[in-house]
């Protein structure tokens, strides 16, 4: 991880790419309430928010709706595309994955308001449960790396990601970060949340065998400098791709908020002038794809 120096250098080095202050392409869809059988129902709503939906379960990873992924409603980075999914079409929510506590990942705001429906059980990493019991999100399961929980018929596995926590100036790494293994109908679906590329992958792979889906993250991975230890690009998620070898990656953390030098819509472009193979999908906020 990066100091402060190396943040204050970026800064001063900084050249964004100029993107639209506000993409209006965005054709909400309403998910079904759920999906019976083994297939697997994916639809991408927004940045790392995924709904996965099987066998009568939905869950949902990172969910954000807010304009900023920021502490103001005034600053900060904003949101350059609507939400796939309108939150009043959002159905029934059983587990929710949370992998770190950062704003762009964890929205207070919508959080509070599936806690308030009574419906959802949320997993988190080891020290962000004091956090979110303290505003009444309930009930929490909190899960050190390596370590599982069984919800049901699906057991979810904390693992390892190399990125860092915090929502303010005095917290730094305080709490953990994390992706997560859900084995569902005898498959396994990985989350990366938010990760660099490292030899993780090639353990997840060793200890879990081959995956169904694997959800890497390609965005705000520019400088390569000053990201790529905690952010994968392109490239790199690529090379995790062909390391897990699952049957197939979607593309998660882009498209919706400018983070990084990159533009929200670099990682995509950049994915198909890399040749991308067919196994790994690009798909549109609100864009659903069934995996058997």
């Amino acid at each position: 991880m990066r100091g402060w120096r190396d943040v204050l250098k970026w800064k001063l080095t900084s050249r964004p790419q100029p993107s639209p202050r506000f993409v209006a392409d965005v054709n909400p869809v309403k998910p079904p309430r759920c999906v019976e059988g083994d297939d697997l129902l994916v639809t991408f709503v927004n940045h790392s928010t995924i709904l996965l939906q099987q066998n009568g379960l939905n869950i949902l990873t990172d969910p954000v709706w807010s304009r900023r992924a920021s502490p103001f409603t005034f600053a900060g980075p904003r949101r350059r595309r609507d939400p796939g999914v309108r939150w009043e079409d959002v159905p029934p929510i059983d587990i929710v994955l949370l992998s770190h506590n950062h704003y762009d990942h964890l929205d207070l705001t919508f959080v509070g308001r599936l806690a308030g429906r009574r419906q959802s059980e949320f997993i988190v990493p080891s020290g962000v449960a004091s956090f979110l019991r303290s505003r009444n999100v309930d009930p929490l399961h909190e899960l050190d790396w390596g370590q599982s929980v069984t919800l049901g018929q699906t057991t979810i596995h904390s693992v390892p990601a190399l990125h860092f926590s915090g929502r303010g100036l005095f917290d730094r790494n305080r709490t953990l970060w994390c992706g997560y293994v859900i084995e569902a109908a005898g498959r396994g679906i990985y989350f990366a949340g938010d990760t660099g590329f490292g030899d993780h992958f090639a353990r997840i792979r060793e200890r879990f065998g081959p995956l169904r889906l694997a959800l890497l993250p390609v965005g705000a991975y520019q400088p390569q400098w000053f990201m790529s230890p905690v952010h994968m690009g392109p490239e790199e998620a690529l090379r995790a791709h062909e390391i897990l070898n699952p049957g197939a990656s979607i593309a998660i953390h882009h498209g919706t908020f400018q983070l990084g030098d990159d533009g929200p819509d670099t990682p995509k472009r950049r994915l198909m002038e890399l040749g991308r193979p067919d196994s790994f999908l690009i798909l549109n906020n609100g864009q659903s794809v069934a995996l058997p």
